[in-house]
């Protein structure tokens, strides 16, 4: 069997992403709701939002840059 490091640091990351994203639906909006109350989640979540989309811009863009490099293209 032979161990594909490469493959296994890609999926370490994506799965400290996604608990990231999770922790922070699920213990910011607890919190903004026990704090706030529920009126506060949609601007929550508004904002959570537009402060995540600049990263994920980020990441597609060294994402689709990595893919063509790989293709030596």
């Amino acid at each position: 069997m032979r161990r594909d490091l490469r493959r296994y640091s890609r999926q370490t990351t994506i799965h400290l992403f996604v608990g990231f994203i999770v922790l922070l639906l699920i213990g910011g909006g607890g919190l903004v709701y026990l704090i706030y109350g529920s009126g506060a989640l949609p601007t929550y979540l508004l904002c959570l939002g537009a402060g995540l989309a600049p990263l994920l811009l980020i990441g597609l863009a060294l994402l689709a840059i990595q893919r063509i490099a790989d293709r030596g293209g």
